[in-house]
Order: structure tokens, then C-alpha cells, then sequence
């Protein structure tokens, strides 16, 4: 007879425990874990799929080779066979080149993002002959039908799947063998014979190893949808990540309509490529030139403003950093970021104060940066320097100026990667006048830029301000 016992599970990397701990014993992390019923001793009749994906079928390919013998990699043959493109440029450019065949994939976001919105526009785009899957257990088959139309997607191509019980969900897949399968969400998904409640960590855990047992065995391409918590991150244990292939973000700000797709994970390309989508009443649409939407709409002449290219990927952007300082009225004034790691800006501030004399010990320091990007990159430093000068003199920098450079604290400017990459873009969409670091200027050798442009070679931070407040 089957037995109930409650264990514990740690919410960030699956730990288990037979007590409550305030500490995880796997991560370190604290009041992560939560009680869970368990049970054991089942007498189910039922197949356990609890099985490994590298069975007999996968390893075909090699002669003679078992589930367990040691093999030669030059035995196998590897599947050549070209991605397939999701129809959006963008969400290419992310995922390195469109899905692969047999990858498990985990898109998270806030809730109302778009991330139900971008998968099924995928499926409208897909050529005709792709056969596909939307397995859903949030939504019924109408309000699906309601979004399909909104978005202009045909219906006629959406193969549609309302279920939450992951043996339903296995069956249709080993069925039907489509190339693209998208469950929406994870976390509606729920074992039969584990006796906890859906969206816990150990239900969560076993559907998705199905799921990659299923993704690898069949060759099939399966998204999975998962909600995030309020600090950002993937609802369910950290193990869930580990387990995929690909981890997507999609994120923005609710009351603006670009949306940024990030990879934080991806074992088929780089996790540092960035991909921008504009939501409109019809959909999510590319944005092809992301440099000058995220600038649209900048002031001009106002001080603590400025212009500056930083790279995601391979792509060069140009982003405006602002900058405030004003008097503090509290013993210890206040340093916030938006965009950038407080700890930088506090560092620069130090470097300012020092090299420059400057009395930043009485200001509040704030800054942001526009369009809701994070920079992680030191190119900007210069740039957020250059921006808290402007704003505590009150004057702007001079107008159509890139400024790039990272700083020192001993207050020197040094070269930034792939710095002709930067000038190109930001020539192109009219800046004629940058700040670069002297110890770049090499890179800039082959660089055809319009005669009206200057470029201004700089070694320490106090020849950028001369030349900026000039």
C-alpha cells in the first residue's frame, strides 16, 4: 500500500530534505525550502517514464553500441541538418540561428509580457509543411482562437492541445512526432503518480525530465513556457535550468512597447545576444534598427545626457545614459542605478571626486539607463562620468557626441573591444564626434567615417571633460 511522507525541497536547486532547514544544505541559499507530500511504495500499474532518453533508438546510429558501453565519437553520426527558422529575425538571432532539432527550450517572463503572444505568431510563420504542437493548460481552445485572430495567425496551421496531465501530453507527442511542440506552461503540468500539487518543485522537476527524454528520444523541439517570481527569476527549482538547452527572457516594461529576448543560457550559440521586438495591437514586430529606437525621443543640450555604444553580442547599440546629483538632505547620501551595478557608479564617483576635486559627498547620485537596458560592459564608463560632470555644472555636452572608454581609478582611460564596430553604427545614424580612448586608436585605422567627423584620442579622464565643456 502506498505510504505518505512530507519532505522538503529547496525552490532553487531541488535539494532534498526529510526537515525544514533555514539554510539549503545544495545552494546555501536561505528559506528556500518548502514542505511537500511524497509518496512511496506505489502499486500503479501504470509505465513508469522514468526512463533515460539514451536508449537503443538514439544510439542507432553507432553498430553494436548499448545503452551501456563506452563508444567513439567518431562513430557518430551527427545530424547536419539546418536550424529551423522561427519566421522573426530577432528571435533567430537569439537562439543562434533558429531551433535545433531536439532542443529543450525555457522562455520566462513577467505575466502579460508576451511570451504566449511570440510563440504563437512563431507557429503562424513556420512554413506549411512544419508540423507543430501548442499544448496548453492555461487557456481554453477559444480564448486561443481569439488571440490566433488578433494576431493574424491562421488557424488552419495551429495544432492544439488542451491538457495538463503529462501522460496526455506524452502520448500526443509520441503520436503526432511534430518538429515544434510548445507547452504552455511547465507549470501546469502534473505526474500522476507524484502526489504533490501542480507548479511544486518535484512536479515541476519530473515533467520536465519527460519532456527532455521526449525532445532528445524523438528529435522534437519543445518550448517550455515558465512563469517568474517577483525577483525576476524562473518560478521552480534552479535544477530545471540546468536541465534545458536554452534559456530565454523576455522582458520590458509593462507601459512601453519595446520587449527585449535575452539568452542566458544556450548551448548552440552565444548567451549574449540581445533581440528586440516592438508589442503593437497586432503583435510583436522586429525592430530593425534598435539604435535608433532606443533613442527616439531623446532630449537635446540638457545637461547630464549623453550618448554612448555598447555591444550585446554582435550587435553595436547606442543607448543614453542621464545622470541627476542634488543635494542630499540625509546624513549619507544616496547612490541609485537603473541599468548598471550600483557599486560601479559609487566607484566612479570615487575616481571623480579624487582626480577632479569635485565635492560629490553632500550629493545624491542617480542613474539611469534609458530604454530599461542593463549595461555589464566597462566601455560606459567615461560616458557615466561624463554625465554626472554635466549634471553637477549644469551644462550639456556638446551635441551629436559618442563617448567610450573605460576608467582606472587612477583616473585613466582605456581601450574597449571591438571599438570600429561601435563608430560604424554610430556614424550611421549621424554622430559626427567621439571620445574614444588613444590606446584604441589601431582599431580605427580601417574605418572609413564621412569627412565631418572628429575623432578626439584621450588618455586621462580630465582631457575628456576639457574637450566636452570646452
Amino acid at each position: 500500500m502506498a505510504k505518505a511522507k512530507t519532505r522538503f525541497f529547496c525552490t532553487d536547486c531541488g535539494h532534498e530534505t526529510s526537515g525544514w532547514l533555514g539554510k539549503c544544505p545544495g545552494c546555501g541559499a536561505w528559506n528556500t525550502l518548502v514542505e511537500e507530500r511524497v509518496v512511496t511504495g506505489s502499486t500503479s500499474t501504470k509505465p513508469s517514464r522514468r526512463t533515460s532518453w539514451l536508449d537503443e533508438g538514439h544510439m542507432a546510429g553507432v553498430s553494436g553500441a548499448g545503452r551501456t558501453e563506452v563508444i567513439n565519437l567518431g562513430q557518430v553520426v551527427a545530424d547536419r541538418k539546418t536550424r529551423l527558422s522561427s519566421g522573426l529575425s530577432e528571435l533567430d538571432r537569439v537562439l543562434g540561428g533558429g531551433f535545433v532539432r531536439g532542443s529543450l527550450i525555457l522562455l520566462g517572463g513577467d505575466p502579460g509580457i508576451g511570451k504566449s503572444t511570440l510563440l504563437l505568431q512563431v507557429l503562424g510563420l513556420l512554413p506549411p509543411e512544419t508540423k507543430t504542437l501548442y499544448i496548453s493548460g492555461e487557456e481554453s481552445p477559444e480564448q486561443i482562437r481569439l488571440r490566433a485572430d488578433r494576431l493574424g495567425t491562421p488557424a488552419e496551421r495551429v495544432q492544439l492541445l488542451a491538457a495538463t496531465d503529462f501522460e496526455t501530453v506524452a502520448a500526443a507527442l509520441e503520436k503526432n512526432r511534430p518538429q515544434l511542440a510548445i507547452v504552455d506552461s511547465i507549470q501546469t503540468l502534473y505526474v500522476e503518480e507524484i502526489s504533490s500539487a501542480p507548479g511544486s518543485v518535484s512536479q515541476v522537476r519530473e515533467a520536465a525530465a519527460g519532456l527532455l527524454r521526449l525532445a532528445k528520444n524523438l528529435g522534437i523541439t519543445i518550448v517550455l513556457v515558465g512563469h517568474v517570481t517577483k525577483d525576476g527569476a524562473i518560478a521552480g527549482p534552479r535544477v530545471l535550468e540546468h536541465m534545458v538547452d536554452t534559456v530565454l527572457y523576455f522582458e520590458g516594461e509593462r507601459h512601453q512597447d519595446i520587449r527585449m529576448l535575452r539568452a542566458v543560457k544556450n548551448r548552440f550559440g552565444a548567451t549574449d545576444e540581445l533581440g528586440l521586438f516592438e508589442m503593437s495591437d497586432s503583435g510583436l514586430t522586429c525592430v530593425a534598427n534598435a539604435s535608433e529606437a532606443l533613442l527616439n525621443g531623446r532630449p537635446l543640450a540638457v545637461p547630464g545626457s549623453v550618448i554612448t555604444a555598447c555591444l550585446e553580442g554582435t550587435r553595436p547599440l547606442l543607448v543614453e545614459l542621464q545622470a541627476l546629483l542634488n543635494e542630499t538632505t540625509y546624513a549619507t547620501p544616496l547612490r541609485m542605478a537603473q541599468g548598471i551595478e550600483r557599486n560601479r557608479l559609487s566607484m566612479l564617483l570615487a575616481v571623480v571626486e579624487k582626480k577632479l576635486g569635485l565635492g560629490l559627498g553632500n550629493l545624491d547620485a542617480y542613474l539611469n539607463v534609458v530604454g530599461g537596458l542593463k549595461i555589464s560592459e566597462t566601455a560606459a564608463d567615461l560616458a557615466i562620468v561624463s554625465a554626472v560632470i554635466s549634471s553637477v555644472k549644469n551644462r550639456p555636452v556638446k551635441a551629436q557626441t559618442i563617448i567610450l572608454g573605460e576608467i582606472g581609478l587612477a583616473g585613466e582611460v582605456r581601450s574597449v573591444s571591438q571599438l570600429d564596430r561601435r563608430i560604424s553604427e554610430a556614424s550611421r545614424l549621424g554622430f559626427d564626434y567621439f571620445l574614444v580612448p588613444a590606446s584604441s586608436r589601431a582599431s580605427l585605422g580601417k574605418v572609413k567615417l564621412p569627412d565631418t567627423c572628429e575623432i578626439y584620442y584621450i588618455d586621462r579622464m580630465t582631457e575628456a571633460l576639457d574637450i566636452l565643456f570646452e
